[in-house]
């Protein structure tokens, strides 16, 4: 927190006040007696003598902030620059800050437990220890086609999302792209994960945003981990006596299949390597597999019965 609005990086409006805020709640939180007061009295108390007489913890103390936050800082960590670590100077006019992740803030563990207090306005951290909890995850499904999973696609998902603005309190709504490269073969229920990319809010560590692969529904084919099914439909005729099949792969083409034997309705023809990639081994890919709907006819003639009767040999089962 103290590094988030240190006047040498955030330039901000009342970022150097909220800074000069929270060298104050340190002064007063690491003495005990100033502690003890505020902990009873609030901030009126502890600055106005207020509470205990007697020789009470309030009775007649009265604390003023002496106003120097830097003098604060270096009194409470022992370094004539505790920030020093974070901020590079002489290399850069005026300083600049050395991608440190706010999460990391050396100052954070403290800041925290000030959270707690009233009076001084600092965003809480909540949680017990001081420690902020993360929103829940939020999920999505993104919808893929097959021909997606057979190549591969990338994905530019919008989202709403609010962040905070610069004095740590307030937020506004913002849209963001995430961008979701979907690989050739990915089974559906795959996760991708964003940390932190939902709503920000002083008192929150943002949810993570998770994007679970589905597929959409084909008018041709229908998934089976990385094989493809696809079901032909032929005339019981052709069921009996054999027939050539004209099979759609999922990049367009066609493929041949010969019925030479009896094909039953629970019958299946593969063809090897028309199927989706192996996730593992994309360069490798499953199978499409023909399932066969055999049209029987409505009726039939006297004679085709009579014709049929004669050719067939009766059932024999049990």
């Amino acid at each position: 927190m103290a590094l988030k609005y240190h006047p040498d990086k955030n330039k901000s409006p009342g970022a150097e006040e909220k800074f000069k805020e929270i060298a104050e709640a340190y002064e007063v939180l690491n003495d005990p007696k100033k502690r003890e007061i505020y902990d009873k009295y609030g901030e009126e108390g502890l600055k106005g003598g207020m509470g205990g007489g007697g020789g009470g913890p309030g009775g007649n103390f009265s604390y003023t902030f002496h106003g120097d936050p830097h003098e604060t800082f270096r009194m409470f960590f022992g370094d004539e620059n505790p920030f020093g670590q974070f901020f590079s100077f002489g290399g850069q006019p005026g300083g600049g800050f050395v991608g440190q992740d706010m999460d990391d803030d050396p100052f954070a563990g403290f800041t925290n437990m000030m959270g707690g207090h009233h009076g001084f306005n600092l965003p809480s951290s909540g949680g017990s220890g001081g420690q902020r909890r993360q929103d829940p995850t939020i999920t999505y499904d993104l919808l893929v086609s097959l021909e997606d999973v057979l190549k591969g696609v990338t994905k530019k998902m919008k989202i709403t999302r609010k962040v905070l603005n610069p004095d740590g309190r307030s937020t506004r709504a913002e849209d963001k792209v995430l961008t979701v490269e979907v690989k050739p073969g990915w089974k559906e229920g795959t996760k991708v994960t964003f940390p932190k990319e939902g709503d920000q809010a002083p008192n929150n560590i943002p949810a993570d945003i998770v994007f679970v692969i589905k597929d959409k529904s084909h008018p041709l084919f229908k998934r089976d981990g990385s094989d493809i099914r696809y079901k032909a439909r032929i005339g019981l005729r052709e069921a009996l006596i054999g027939c050539t099949v004209t099979v759609p792969t999922l990049d367009g083409r066609k493929q041949t299949l010969q019925l030479s034997d009896v094909t039953k309705p629970t019958a299946t023809k593969r063809i090897a390597g028309e199927g989706l990639p192996y996730p593992k081994q994309p360069n490798k890919r499953g199978d499409l597999v023909v399932e066969f709907d055999i049209q029987f006819p409505d009726t039939l003639t006297k004679t085709v019965r009579d014709r049929i009767a004669e050719l067939l040999p009766p059932s024999r089962l049990s």
